[in-house]
């Protein structure tokens, strides 16, 4: 296996969440980098995969990247063209594995705030909100969460509670009465990939991204994170990887961001 030796950030985390990713699971994707790292895993080591868009496209096999969840290229080839209704039925029904997902906020518990920064009434800035989020979090047996790690974005309390991860700790999803075995099962950042410890479930570290150290982790979060004495580095895209990579995104409508 030979590794790139130049390569983006981007192309790191693609390459990271994409190894997540199971053959023969169905994946609940969103707009952007979630739809790449699906489409390189179906492209290489989960052919038999399933993908599945908020807007109705269930199983289509995109011959390029989309510019959204209802771009048609989401309905290329694909098993269905449902609707919205369905997709979240089948969330409910427990036929999705995993879900991806963004945040503005993230806590301790994996909870998840994308609706307000700042006091709800007079909030500093509104976000978009939820959307199919709340879903996705609450009826996903595994859901992974993208996005950028500092301060102001790993915090020990949400301004808002959006989506729920572990809410405050060991049990509290199934008390809430959400489904038994589900819940926050990733975040993978700019930094490295988190996943939950097992009693706590408070985030831990679980690989740092060549280069970088314990300080940046540890600097780069509002909150203590779980850090075992040992955890893995992460291995460089390949440059098989790196090719499929820009086969999928040629315009770098997402990979040079």
């Amino acid at each position: 296996m030979e590794y790139a030796e130049e390569y983006t950030a981007t192309e790191l985390l693609a390459c990271v969440a994409s190894h997540l990713l199971e053959n023969g699971k169905t994946f609940f994707v969103g707009t952007g980098l979630p739809m790449i790292a699906c489409m390189l895993a179906q492209r290489t080591h989960a052919p038999d995969s399933l993908i599945i868009f908020e807007a109705g496209g269930i199983g289509p096999k995109i011959p390029a990247l989309p510019i959204s969840v209802g771009d048609s290229r989401t309905f290329h080839k694909a098993v269905s063209a449902s609707t919205m209704h369905d997709v979240m039925s089948a969330a409910q029904s427990g036929y999705i594995d995993y879900g991806f997902l963004g945040a503005a906020q993230l806590d301790p518990y994996g909870n998840i705030n994308t609706t307000v920064i700042g006091e709800h009434r007079r909030p500093k800035a509104r976000l978009p909100g939820s959307g199919g989020a709340n879903d996705i979090g609450s009826l996903c047996w595994n859901t992974i969460v993208l996005m950028r790690q500092d301060k102001r974005r790993f915090v020990e309390k949400l301004d808002f509670l959006t989506t729920p991860g572990y809410l405050n700790g060991p049990g509290e999803r199934e008390k809430a009465g959400l489904p038994e075995n589900t819940g926050p099962y990733r975040v993978i950042t700019q930094l490295g990939v988190y996943g939950f410890h097992e009693e706590s479930k408070r985030l831990t570290l679980l690989e740092r991204y060549p280069g970088v150290t314990l300080q940046d982790i540890k600097e780069h979060s509002g909150f203590e994170i779980v850090i075992p004495e040992h955890h893995n580095v992460s291995a460089p895209p390949t440059i098989d990887e790196q090719r499929i990579l820009h086969e999928i995104d040629p315009e770098g409508m997402v990979l040079k961001k």
